[in-house]
């Protein structure tokens, strides 16, 4: 028997949505996502403008890697052959990349775990139609 309220789109629809979204992806960024996704917070749902300069001026370690991901993502959408200027951050999505653990020698014969933690980023733009 079919299940009659999904609440996601059939898969064929998923996967149309996917191939045409304008993204970019960072792979394995050596920043633990909880210090990420503060800076990614920052900037969803605005204009790519309005982004940029915002991550322009923003004294956080992240904010550089993501304003050079954004426009990249830009580029995939000007080179599909989008207007710069519509272009809305639809979703940033930030995820652990695993980490590294290294091990630092403590008392006692022991040692403690250091657990250096890493970042996917992908970006999501959007074009946005202008209402008359």
């Amino acid at each position: 028997m079919a299940s009659t309220g999904t609440h996601r789109a059939p898969a064929s629809a998923r996967k149309l949505e996917q191939k045409s979204a304008i993204r970019a992806e960072l792979s394995t960024y050596n920043q633990s996502p909880r210090k990420v996704r503060l800076v990614t917070e920052l900037v969803k749902g605005k204009k790519v403008a309005d982004a940029v300069a915002a991550l322009s001026f923003l004294p956080k370690r992240a904010a550089l890697p993501i304003k050079k991901l954004i426009e990249s993502a830009v580029a995939n959408g000007v080179a599909k052959g989008e207007d710069k200027d519509a272009l809305r951050v639809k979703n940033i999505q930030v995820n652990s990349a695993g980490m590294i653990v290294k091990f630092m020698p403590r008392a006692m014969g022991r040692a403690a775990p250091i657990r250096r933690r890493r970042s996917n980023v992908i970006v999501t733009l959007s074009v946005e139609t202008p209402t008359a």
